[in-house]
């Protein structure tokens, strides 16, 4: 394991709240990695930044009466204090539209011109007569002429995740009338080039996954095309060029370098060489699967085009989307959950540990279902692992007034429970490493359920011979719980610190920790009390209505 780690995940559109679909396949895997990563000495920093610029923001601020700068800085600000209240803890969380983002791309740019391999071009572009503009990316809509998927922008398939051509059938998305086709000048960036040296460094790279390494080089196989990396629109990153006035860079090519320009400006402003430390850093991107085209070809093939100045991606975990009751989320038929709404009816453990409980890592879809949630956050989180925390320290105050006590010789059963605490460790560890983050989450599950077995089995309550050893190995179960969750279920790690009685922040701890058997005989607990309230069905009923079109 690399001592050092940026983490990076797909920015978050600044053009409305953040769902529950934002969040599983890409914020809270990237949270869990870093924290787990912390723990294990790593020096790791998460970064984000908000997607300030392109079609859609310009649209909706003219919609607004704002400026897209003002329009932009509202949605920064909210988004960032949505992902905090979810315990989604950025080390940096910066804006693409910052002086140093755009200088960044200017510059790579310029050195991308200069290595030649941007040419300029004149092509034929829709243009709509009734509004008067040429209608780049999400201005146009139609029919995917590879997956003949419907309703797709022009620059994205959502359903098989190219990028077309040139769209089928195609509507102005403001009017809806069949554009017009006009001349205009555009840059281009060469990646029909560089198919070679992106099928070298997928072979090479063994951390990406094999299912989607397969399928990217088929599409290297079948021919890239060059990539039109402008636009005629005056909201972005300005071309700095002579003649290109009026024109600016597309946002898919300079948003995702702003993975790199926050993360040295972070490192710099604390006193890090920034470019340094990326370069001798395992890099990390997650992703959700609508956008592994840009980041397995477009990404790489700017970073091989300025001779690698900044590492190439180590890891792109690659995760498929959220489903809501088994239908596609959709904020314009309000078939959605925003993040902060669902916050207002449930702690955010209970998200994280649904969401995590649910996404393999694979690019499956998953699915919310109110239903399941409740049954896995009362039968699972409450009636497993809230409850044997609360049967081990509750007994301990009951029966020895809060001070562990002293074990004697083990039997066999405590042999065994004492194994399962020094094995746990690395049986998670070996998981997370893997991005399996389901089945590490499963795996603390099951240490929970054998030792709720094992509290049963021993019946401490009869206060016969082995009680003090249950007791014991019991409370030091719940440290190596607490300290295992803490990456995955941050707040309730925390109250079963405290309960536990050791004192200062949980984070403060190491991930080997986990199986040291921590807490001493005479160590005395503090308060106890359940750490979880059970999901009532009522409450689930009232939530699924609020679901469907508005009125």
């Amino acid at each position: 394991m690399n001592k050092k780690a940026i983490i990076t995940s797909a920015l978050p559109y600044a053009n409305g709240e953040i769902h529950l679909g934002h969040v599983a396949s890409t914020y809270l895997p990237a949270d869990v990695t870093t924290r787990f990563l912390k723990l294990n000495g790593v020096e790791a920093y998460y970064v984000c930044a908000s997607d300030d610029f392109g079609t859609p923001i310009l649209i909706q601020s003219e919609k607004e009466g704002k400026t897209p700068a003002e329009y932009v800085a509202h949605w920064n600000k909210r988004d960032y204090e949505d992902f905090s209240a979810f315990n989604i803890e950025f080390d940096y969380f910066y804006k693409t539209s910052s002086s140093e983002n755009i200088a960044f791309v200017q510059d790579v740019f310029k050195k991308l011109n200069d290595s030649g391999h941007i040419y300029e071009k004149e092509i034929i572009q829709f243009y709509c007569n009734n509004d008067k503009k040429f209608l780049p990316d999400r201005y146009v809509k139609g029919i995917c002429p590879y997956c003949k998927a419907e309703d797709q922008y022009s620059d994205l398939c959502e359903i098989c995740g190219r990028v077309p051509e040139e769209i089928t059938d195609p509507k102005c998305s403001l009017c809806g009338q069949p554009p017009t086709k006009e001349k205009t000048t555009h840059y281009f960036f060469k990646l029909k080039n560089f198919s070679e040296s992106l099928s070298k460094w997928l072979d090479e790279n063994q951390n990406l996954q094999k299912d989607v390494k397969k399928y990217v080089q088929n599409w290297i196989k079948s021919g890239l095309i060059d990539w039109d990396i402008t636009r005629d629109i005056p909201w972005g990153v300005p071309v700095p060029l002579d003649g290109a006035e009026g024109k600016v860079f597309y946002g898919w090519f300079d948003n995702h370098l702003a993975y790199i320009s926050t993360a040295i400006k972070f490192l710099n402003d604390k006193g890090i060489n920034g470019k340094y430390f990326w370069n001798s850093a395992d890099i990390y991107h997650f992703i959700g699967k609508d956008i592994v085209y840009h980041h397995y070809l477009f990404l790489p093939a700017m970073r091989l085009g300025i001779n690698s100045e900044y590492e190439l991606p180590d890891y792109i975990p690659t995760r498929g989307h959220l489903t809501l009751q088994s239908k596609k989320i959709s904020k314009s038929r309000n078939w959605y959950i925003g993040l902060k709404q669902f916050l207002e009816y449930y702690p955010a453990d209970y998200l994280r540990f649904y969401l995590v409980s649910i996404n393999p890592y694979s690019q499956d879809d998953l699915n919310f279902d109110w239903d399941d949630f409740t049954t896995r956050i009362n039968s699972e989180l409450i009636g497993n692992l809230g409850n044997f925390v609360n049967r081990a320290l509750g007994f301990t105050k009951k029966a020895f007034d809060g001070k562990v006590p002293e074990p004697d010789s083990f039997d066999d059963k405590d042999l065994e429970a004492e194994q399962k605490i020094k094995n746990l460790a690395y049986d998670v560890s070996s998981l997370m490493e893997q991005n399996h983050l389901d089945r590490a989450l499963k795996k603390i599950m099951e240490f929970s359920s054998f030792f709720n077995q094992y509290f049963q089995h021993k019946e401490p309550w009869k206060k016969g011979p082995g009680t003090a050893n249950c007791v014991y190995l019991s409370v030091n179960a719940a440290r190596s719980i607490a300290i295992a969750l803490f990456s995955f279920l941050p707040e309730s790690s925390q109250k079963i610190w405290n309960q536990l009685g050791m004192g200062g922040e949980i984070s403060n701890s190491s991930w080997n920790d986990i199986s040291v058997l921590g807490i001493s005989s005479n160590h005395i607990l503090g308060d106890a009390s359940p750490i979880f309230t059970k999901v009532e069905e009522s409450d689930i009923e009232k939530h699924k209505s609020q679901l469907g079109p508005s009125e």
